[in-house]
């Protein structure tokens, strides 16, 4: 397996400390924005957003006028995250308290009549405060209610992302008209939202009216007791997963394993079979227990594993293991569980050490979520591992384009986690003058802009979702081989998704930015080393020599893919060369010529012929097409000046 990112940990115990009203770090932070009508936290898994919203919610209802509350939260078994709960033990002035006929996530139709009926009792009983549904019940009980009933009543969103990802967006629609046609308060949580994602949540107009709180995730597990590092790492296989699984698959280690859809080209189309040919490859079957769905398998030593099934079919083996691990006290309990989408989120497995996902998973939050199953903090374990295992790309094979275009994404996906679960620096300019030493957290950069206050703020509140954009651009996912020069992508691509990302910005606000995302993905803490401030690219240097101009010179994926390419099979690495020639765009723009023409010139003077069209290297085949292209445009200005 290569592990293309490795991040190292401090355990400073933080993320967990209560202060004095029994709220952790994050909590808190919430917290001091509670008088706020609109509220977007975003916080990692197991930094404690159910209960932060509780304690928004009842704050609320006590202190701000607000009658009531709704709870939405998109599945029915994270709805037990808001059961009835102690607070006042902590400190806080009073306790978390449902009345059972008002959790409506409880077993049946999201739209049954009598979920339907419960939600509008509610509306109307003035003595209940608090009503736990799901989304889509929510949707359904809407449906013929006037927007100001939610007059004075809070709104509160989990696992936000879903109200778009999964439901086409309809409960995004009855957001805007609650938020347009009532006096509502809505506080929306999640640990994994990128804006991009798929359809977006909210217009960025009406998101704009959201105050956010930013937890992010090196807080969270810089703040652990236990957890020392985390590895993102891939491993390549040929023809069907399963003959390969067994070489990652660490049975000592407790285990996830995310199966690909039976509708993706990974999947053998029979998830229940390969789910056996993963037991059998583990063991010997012993026993299901009838009553709990747990399968115990013997391992060729002797020992016994258990081993949960939520792939399985039928609903009734599926809810006895559902509620088997919801109700978990021991690292003994569960040894590994496979699953297809289960157990991605709202789901607590302190325990787990690693997670195994077959096939890249084309959405990034549920990249983010399934990392999150292995990063809750806990005495079992010192490090956390993510393992993709995808597809190696073959020539002869007719999928051989999607494998690449696959292989190209992971890549990409796993330096854009390196930049969600790594330090997030502090970029400032460094004045000839300035001998100030820079604060904790900051790095000061020669040539960098000064952030103007709107800058500032996007890059506070928009940073990852700007960053994954980036990531996801097919152009920029090409540029990992070092087809497309540095300067072109960090000087011309980037700007480009810029201006379409921000477009009411103005130019010197996106420049402003453009630097910073720059020196973020290219500064990230595995070249950061500690208190030595060193920066390692081809030589070391100190952080207080580096300026924006040679960072410009630095392609953030190149390294990864040096990594990769060393692991991988020379005719495979040639079959994603090959491929990515073949698919990448040869437009070449003006902005990216002039960029060009000076290595043009250099590359002529050193090598005394022109750069070659069909090269195998990808840095002289750009350099020929972009001398290709100078020189059609020096024919058609030469062809204009004569018809003058």
């Amino acid at each position: 397996m290569i592990d293309i990112v490795n991040i190292q940990y401090q355990q400073k115990e933080t993320s967990t400390d209560l202060n004095k009203l029994g709220m952790r770090e994050m909590q808190a932070r919430a917290f001091e924005k509670k008088n706020e009508q609109y509220l977007l936290v975003k916080a990692p898994p197991a930094s404690g957003k159910s209960r932060a919203l509780m304690f928004l919610a009842l704050d609320k209802l006590e202190n701000q006028g607000i009658k009531k509350a709704i709870v939405c939260v998109p599945q029915k078994m994270i709805g037990s995250s808001f059961k009835t709960t102690d607070l006042q033990s902590g400190g806080f002035f009073c306790d978390w308290t449902i009345e059972d006929k008002y959790n409506l996530c409880t077993p049946g139709a999201a739209n049954s009549r009598s979920k339907v009926k419960s939600f509008h009792d509610f509306l109307q009983n003035k003595e209940s405060k608090i009503l736990i549904c799901t989304h889509s019940t929510f949707r359904f009980a809407c449906e013929n209610l006037k927007k100001d009933i939610f007059d004075n009543t809070l709104l509160a969103i989990d696992e936000f992302h879903h109200v778009s990802s999964e439901e086409g967006n309809v409960m995004g629609e009855l957001l805007k008209k609650i938020i347009s046609e009532s006096s509502a308060h809505i506080v929306a949580m999640t640990g994994s939202y990128f804006r991009g994602d798929s359809v977006p949540v909210l217009t960025i107009e009406d998101e704009s009216k959201f105050e956010k709180v930013i937890y992010n995730y090196y807080e969270q597990l810089n703040g652990y007791k236990y957890l020392k590092s985390l590895g993102l790492g891939f491993h390549f296989y040929q023809g069907k997963y399963t003959s390969a699984i067994m070489e990652v698959l660490d049975t000592n280690k407790k285990t996830i394993i995310h199966i690909p859809h039976p509708m993706s080209n990974e999947s053998t189309k029979k998830k229940d079979d390969e789910v056996g040919f993963i037991l059998d490859s583990i063991g010997d079957v012993e026993k299901q227990d009838p009553e709990t769905g747990v399968i115990y398998v013997r391992r060729k030593d002797g020992k016994i594993l258990k081993i949960a099934d939520l792939v399985e079919a039928e609903l009734g083996n599926i809810k006895k293991i559902s509620t088997y691990l919801e109700k978990m006290k021991s690292v003994d309990d569960i040894d590994i569980i496979i699953a297809l989408n289960r157990a991605q989120e709202g789901f607590d497995w302190p325990w787990c050490e690693h997670a195994l996902t077959v096939s890249y998973r084309g959405s990034l939050t549920q990249i983010v979520q399934i990392i999150g199953r292995c990063t809750r903090d806990s005495s079992n374990k010192s490090h956390a591992q993510f393992t993709n295992l995808i597809a190696q790309p073959d020539a002869k094979d007719d999928l051989v384009t999607y494998s690449v275009n696959s292989f190209l994404k992971a890549v990409a996906a796993s330096l854009l986690m390196e930049s969600v679960l790594a330090p997030v620096w502090k970029f400032k300019p460094k004045m000839p003058d300035d001998d100030e030493t820079p604060k904790p957290g900051e790095i000061k950069i020669k040539g960098i802009k000064k952030l103007s206050p709107e800058a500032e703020k996007i890059i506070d509140t928009q940073l990852n979702d700007i960053q994954a954009l980036i990531n996801q651009n097919p152009e920029v996912q090409k540029s990992v081989n070092g087809s497309i020069d540095p300067k072109v992508i960090n000087k011309v691509l980037i700007p480009k998704i810029l201006k379409e990302a921000l477009p009411n910005q103005s130019e010197e606000v996106r420049d402003q930015i453009r630097e910073q995302i720059v020196c973020h993905r290219n500064l990230t803490d595995k070249k950061i080393q500690g208190d030595q401030r060193l920066i390692k690219f081809a030589k070391k240097l100190d952080v207080d020599d580096i300026d924006i101009d040679l960072i410009d010179t630095i392609n953030p994926f190149q390294e990864a893919f040096e990594i990769l390419s060393k692991k991988i099979d020379p005719t495979v690495l040639n079959t994603i060369q090959e491929t990515i020639y073949s698919s990448s765009s040869p437009d070449i723009s003006m902005e990216e010529a002039k960029i060009l023409w000076p290595k043009i010139k250099e590359f002529i003077k050193i090598h005394k012929k022109n750069p070659n069209i069909n090269s195998l290297n990808p840095e002289e085949k750009r350099l020929a097409q972009c001398f290709a292209y100078l020189k059609r445009e020096n024919r058609k200005y030469s062809q204009t000046i004569n018809e003058k």
